[in-house]
Formats: structure tokens, C-alpha cells, sequence
């Protein structure tokens, strides 16, 4: 473990340089529970690490408190909040590492820019809904809703803090006559019985937040918490300045009685009848039904009576709106660009939807041809007694799917109608987020613990243990290329070992690279990448079974390489906030670079590479083709979908799952949506992941899992029929 150190003098300064295998890079904030570090994946993802203070470190109960952070954090952990990615509630400095997201909190926002437009307002009010719906639907109530909770995302707002949530099965009571939350966006339930407090107690602070983003203080407002708690339980909510088009809907949120209050889908419901221009389903086509007539659900509402403002507040509204419009909004640098690129002639849509470098699961696969008769099927992938959720993750044979998911150490599924040929369980894996996919190398199947910790191959055909290695001391740096096992260790000595017998080949390390990152893409060749300062990248090829390297090459920029075939690599730009602004083709024998600007620059963009051609999936939905030899966009659509898995093209398609289990299919050459399976979101308890596995491809038939924790095949012929 590498060193501690401790800066400061403040019992907040004290903090160690790493949580778990990430080196805490900068400080973004502190709270009264621990300290946020900015920090990076082995991938290069961006990662927002919270440490808890020293000084509670070593107190029980409020360990206990944070596992249950922990917990609820990652059953809700998804679309509409703060992706969990690793977590060790354990450690000597409990700690938790999530996604980094962009963006101000409503909180910064309203204080910076004034109140919200009345259509911000309606965007904002949707997306917590939909969060809330999410957070509900996995059995958590967040009960610290608030502006400085509420991060605002290209994407939509996304609901952070779960340090005082509560699981519905959580062990870990509220104590007799201890308030938790924050009065002025606290329930009257809280104040009055609050071991009682359920999901409408949230419904409550989502229309404070929203009085607070439209006016810039909340309804029940004072300097005295005493006295904004005795309003909150006795006095009428002031919704002055409140736009008239959300002031009936606001008011049912701030019901005195849980009972009162709309559930997050009755609000969803009423805001799509609110304005006839405004659709919170976010392109969500209407659903078929047996009889083909589509199914639009209606939920009636409950009249209440219409608020009454104070006196003088057509004064205050009148003002509140003089304070909105006296500040000029300047156009994002995004819908700019997005303006220019419509004018230049590039082809721009929207799809109706519902709602690390690896080579893209369909490439190694051959064309959907016609005539083979292929029946759907789908499968809950768990053994006898075992109950872990999350998604399964697959690699795909001729003869069988493998698969792994936690509590399941391997299995193997007929590709053509699911039929389980073997399984294995595994009971000390019960992680829903951290179990990797397992992966076919030297005619064996390797899979991971979910803790990291261990390596196993296994027979593909009968599930029988061949060998296995400790493999901790990587901390999860291990790659895959040419039948070889590639692990970096912390002094950044590469090991190789055998993956067919796993016996050690060689052991150096590669010149000039600090903790390299191993990709392949099935041409020979482990590629090795890593980032000597914040302006360039260091690339070399190696020679998997001798450790030879082949060539290197610096270069400008931060670059992640994404594909590679017939003696071309490729290679994407991000820039320091995560955007990916670039494709780049390396020809290794002319060792020319050649790079393709993106005119609209994608959040954290996932590649797939067919040909010439670069297919950009952005993580806010948007989705670009570009030739990456002419360097021309060919087209982009805008595909509503978030978060989704990394895109796998075969047969002149693209597909892509959602983190509710869609999988959709796109056509590779003009950007249409072709069709699209059902949600399987995972219950009410919920597994939504922060890494979707990609589908996978072969002949007629397309694979993909979903967060219930299913895994189904569809014909890849039809998917206007899914």
C-alpha cells in the first residue's frame, strides 16, 4: 500500500495520497462527513472520491452510517445520480468512488445566475422525478434532497449525497430525538416522527428545491432553523414567484401530509400535460401493444385547491422576473457548435427513444445473413441459492456463451437457445458493480473475483478449475492479449504469464512507461499507453510473448486507444474536462498520424471502429459517424439515451443497451433508429450500473444483459419487431 501523508493542520487537511488503487489528484470540497478528491481510473475516467474525516474514522457507528451510504448509493447508482464505481467501507480511511460529473450544483447555479426560465424549471422538475422514481423503485429514501444535492449535468440534473439515506431493509435506525437533514428542505414527518419518514418526504424537498431554483430561496425561509422547522410543520409554504404554470403542482408537493403529495410518476405525468411543447418522456416513443394500438398510461390527478400568494406578491413575482430577465444567457459553446455544424450541411436528427478501450463486441463476427430461423430467448443467470443482482457480462464462442455475474463464477449458455450447459457459484463475490468480464485467452476461460484479488481459468467446456493466481497486488491492472496475461504491478514491472497454463514468461518493464495500460483488438499486439504529463501520451506496441516493443511513439495530447487492424491504430482526444474532441488513425508503417476534429465536441465518448469509419457515442446520448480517412461527419443524432454501454456495429448496424436494459439498434449508415427491446429495469429493488457491458454479435443473433440481471438474444434481422 503506498505511503499516508497528512497536510495541514486541520483535522480535515488529514487525508491519505490514495483511496484503494487511485492516487487522490486534487481536493474538490469537504463536508461534515469527509473530504471529495478528484482522482482517475486505470481506464482514465475522471472520478470523484469522497475520504471520510480522520477523526470519525474510527468511530463504529458512524462506519456504520457510511456503509449504508455506500450501499444506497450503489442500488441507485445509474442514469440519475452519481455513478458508484469502487468502495471500501472498510479501509482504515473508509472511502467511495463515484463517476465525476461535470457540472455546478443547483445550489452554485441559482447563487452565480439568478432563478431558473419557467422551461429550466420543467426540465429540472422532470429530471428529479425521474430520479426519485429510480431512487424509490431500489428501495432507498435520500432524505437530504437539496440544491447543494442536485448537480446540473449536460444531461439533466443528477441527485448526489446519500450520507443519511436510508435502504428500506437498512439494520441502522434513526435515534430517538436526533434530526437529520436540513430544515428548510426537510418534510414535517422529519421534524414530527421521523423513524417514520418515507418516500413522499422526498417529494416535499423536490418542491422546495424547485421554489428555491425559481426564486432563489425556499418556501419556508429563515435565519433561525427553530423557526423554519415550525414552518415547515404549521405554516403555508411562500411560492411567490413561482411560474402559474407549476404553482398547483409545486403546492401538492409541499402537502402538510405524506398522503397528499403525488408520487414521482404522477409528476411526471401532470408536467407532460402542463405545456403541449414540452415532453419529459425525453423522446420516448408510445409502446405496442398486442393489438397494435399504442398504450399511453393515465394516471388521473387529484385536484387541490390553488395556493393563495401573500399579499404584494404580484409585486415580488414581478421583480423575481425582472431579476431573471436582466441577465443575458449566453449560448453553451455545444449548441453553437451543434448551430454552426446544422449550417455547414452535416446531417443532424433526434431518435424516438424510451428512454475501457475494448475492440467493439461485433467486429469479430460475421454479417446477419437471411433465412436462419432464430427464436428469442432470455434467462435469469444466478445458481441455486445465490440472489446477488447486477448484470451479467459475457464473451461470446460458436459453441457457447460465457458469462459471469456476481455470485456466479462462470456459466456457459447454448448461443442458440439458452439452455445453461454448466455453471459455478461463487459466494464470495456479491459486488453487483466491480465483477469483470471474463475473457477466452490460450483455450481457456479467465474471470475475476469481484474484489480484484484473484485470477481463475477455467475449462470453456466443462467449468473445471485449470489454475489460479493471486493477482491483489495489481490492484486491477490486468489486460489480455495473444493468449498472454498481462499484469502491471505498482513499480510498474509488467508480468506475462502463460493463459493457457499459467506459468510466468517474462518480466520487465516497458521503456519509458509509468504504470502502462495494456488494450488488444485481436491483431497480435497488447498495446501500451501511458500519460507523462497533463499534454502528451506516450503509446507503445509490445510483443505480448516475448515483451519486445515493436515501436513508440509520443505524442501530443491526452489520447485513449480505441481500435486497431490491418497495421492502423486509432485513437480518441479528451480534453481536461472529459470531452472527446478528436479521432485520431496512426499508420504504423508510414508512421503517419492523421486527426479528425469533431465539430461538436462528446462527453466521454465510447468508440466503435468499422473500417474507416469512427462511431462516437457520447455519454449524454449524442452519436456521431465520422470517416476517419476523409475526415467528414457523416452524421449525428442526438439519442436521448445516457450512460449508455459502448456501441458494437455488425452488419451495417449499431447497438447499444441503456441502463435500463433497452437494447437498441441503429442503422450504421444513416443514424436512424431502427428499433428497440423492452426496458428490464431490475424490480423494485433496482441494479442499475455505472459500466454497461456492450452487446454482443454473431451470425443472426444479438446478445445483452440487463440490470434484473437477465441475459436475452434477439434476431438482429428484424428490430422493428423486438
Amino acid at each position: 500500500m503506498p505511503p499516508q501523508r497528512s497536510t495541514g493542520t486541520d483535522s480535515e487537511a488529514e487525508h491519505p495520497r490514495y483511496a484503494g488503487q487511485y492516487l487522490l489528484e486534487a481536493r474538490l470540497g469537504s463536508g461534515g462527513m469527509g473530504i471529495v478528491h478528484l482522482a482517475r481510473s486505470a481506464s482514465g475516467l475522471r472520478l470523484a472520491v469522497k475520504v471520510v474525516h480522520a477523526e470519525f474514522s474510527q468511530d463504529p457507528e458512524f462506519r456504520g452510517r457510511f456503509r449504508q451510504e455506500v450501499a444506497a448509493a450503489r442500488r441507485v447508482s445509474g442514469a440519475f445520480t452519481a455513478p458508484v464505481v469502487d468502495a471500501d467501507p472498510d479501509a482504515a480511511h473508509p472511502w467511495m468512488a463515484t463517476l465525476f460529473i461535470p457540472g455546478p450544483t443547483l445550489a452554485e447555479h441559482v447563487k452565480r445566475n439568478g432563478a431558473l426560465s419557467t422551461d429550466r424549471l420543467r426540465h429540472l422538475m422532470a429530471g428529479l422525478a425521474e430520479a426519485l422514481r429510480d431512487i424509490h423503485r431500489a428501495g432507498v429514501v435520500h432524505r437530504d434532497l437539496k440544491p447543494s444535492n442536485v448537480l446540473l449535468a449536460e444531461d439533466g440534473p443528477k441527485v448526489i449525497d446519500f450520507g443519511i439515506s436510508r435502504p428500506s431493509d437498512s439494520e441502522l435506525r434513526t435515534e430517538t430525538g436526533k434530526l437529520i437533514g436540513t430544515p428548510p428542505f426537510m418534510a414535517p414527518e422529519q421534524f414530527s416522527r421521523p423513524r417514520h419518514v418515507g418516500p413522499a418526504a422526498d417529494v416535499f424537498a423536490l418542491g422546495s428545491v424547485i421554489v428555491h431554483a425559481a426564486t432563489g430561496s425556499g418556501p419556508f425561509d429563515s435565519d433561525s432553523p427553530y423557526l423554519v422547522a415550525y414552518q415547515v410543520v404549521h405554516d403555508e409554504p411562500d411560492l411567490t414567484g413561482v411560474p402559474d404554470e407549476l404553482l398547483d403542482l409545486v403546492a401538492r408537493c409541499l402537502a402538510k401530509e405524506p398522503e397528499d403529495r403525488p408520487t414521482p410518476d404522477e409528476l411526471m405525468t401532470a408536467l407532460r400535460s402542463v405545456s403541449a411543447s414540452y415532453d419529459t418522456r425525453a423522446f420516448i416513443p408510445e409502446q405496442r401493444t398486442g393489438g397494435g394500438e399504442s398504450a399511453v398510461p393515465e394516471r388521473a390527478s387529484r385536484p387541490r385547491p390553488r395556493p393563495r400568494r401573500p399579499e404584494g406578491a404580484e409585486d415580488r413575482t414581478h421583480v423575481a422576473a425582472q431579476k431573471r430577465g436582466g441577465r443575458r444567457r449566453r449560448l453553451p459553446a455545444l449548441v453553437v457548435a451543434a448551430g454552426l455544424a446544422l449550417v455547414t450541411g452535416v446531417v443532424v436528427g433526434a431518435f424516438g427513444l424510451p428512454g475501457t478501450s475494448q475492440s467493439p463486441a461485433g467486429e469479430h463476427h460475421a454479417a446477419l445473413p437471411p433465412g436462419h430461423a432464430f427464436r428469442p430467448w432470455s434467462l435469469d443467470l444466478k445458481t441455486s441459492g445465490s440472489e446477488a443482482a447486477g448484470r451479467p457480462q459475457c464473451t461470446y464462442t460458436p459453441r457457447a456463451l460465457l458469462c459471469v455475474r456476481p455470485g456466479v463464477l462462470a456459466a456457459a449458455m447454448d448461443p442458440d437457445n439458452g439452455e445453461v450447459l454448466w455453471s459455478r457459484s461463487d459466494t464470495g463475490t456479491t459486488s453487483a458493480y466491480s465483477t469483470p468480464a471474463p475473457v477466452l485467452s490460450g483455450g481457456l476461460l479467465l474471470v475475476g473475483s469481484g474484489d480484484g484479488r484473484r485470477l481463475t481459468a477455467l475449462d470453456p467446456a466443462t467449468g473445471a478449475t485449470r489454475w489460479t493466481r493471486d493477482v491483489g497486488r495489481y490492484e486491477g491492472r490486468i489486460a489480455h492479449a495473444a493468449g498472454v496475461v498481462l499484469l502491471v504491478a505498482p513499480d510498474s514491472e509488467v508480468t506475462a504469464l502463460d493463459a493457457a497454463t499459467g506459468r510466468e514468461k517474462w518480466r520487465h518493464t516497458v521503456p519509458g512507461m509509468h504504470l502502462p495500460q495494456f488494450h488488444s483488438f485481436g491483431d497480435g499486439v497488447a498495446y501500451a499507453i501511458s500519460t507523462p504529463t497533463v499534454t502528451e501520451t506516450r503509446v507503445a506496441a509490445v510483443d505480448p510473448r516475448t515483451g519486445a516493443t515493436t515501436w513508440q511513439r509520443t505524442m501530443n495530447g491526452q489520447l485513449g486507444v480505441v481500435a486497431a487492424h490491418d497495421g492502423t491504430v486509432w485513437f480518441t482526444s479528451t480534453t481536461a474536462d472529459q470531452y472527446t474532441d478528436a479521432v485520431l488513425r496512426y499508420d504504423v508503417a508510414e508512421r503517419r498520424l492523421h486527426r479528425t476534429a469533431l465539430r461538436v465536441q462528446q462527453a466521454q465518448a465510447q468508440v466503435a471502429v468499422r473500417g474507416d469509419i469512427a462511431y462516437l457515442l457520447g455519454n449524454d446520448g449524442s452519436l456521431v459517424a465520422v470517416n476517419t480517412r476523409t475526415s467528414k461527419q457523416l452524421w449525428r443524432v442526438e439519442t436521448s439515451v445516457s450512460k449508455a454501454s459502448a456501441p458494437a456495429v455488425a452488419g451495417g448496424r449499431l447497438y447499444l443497451t441503456a441502463v435500463d436494459g433497452r437494447l437498441l439498434a441503429v442503422d450504421a449508415d444513416r443514424g436512424a433508429l431502427l428499433g428497440q427491446t423492452r426496458p428490464r429495469p431490475g424490480g423494485t429493488r433496482g441494479s442499475l450500473v455505472s459500466v454497461l457491458p456492450a452487446p454482443l454479435t454473431a451470425a443472426t443473433h444479438v446478445y445483452a444483459t440487463a440490470p434484473d440481471g437477465t441475459l436475452f438474444a434477439v434476431d438482429g434481422r428484424d428490430p422493428s419487431g423486438w
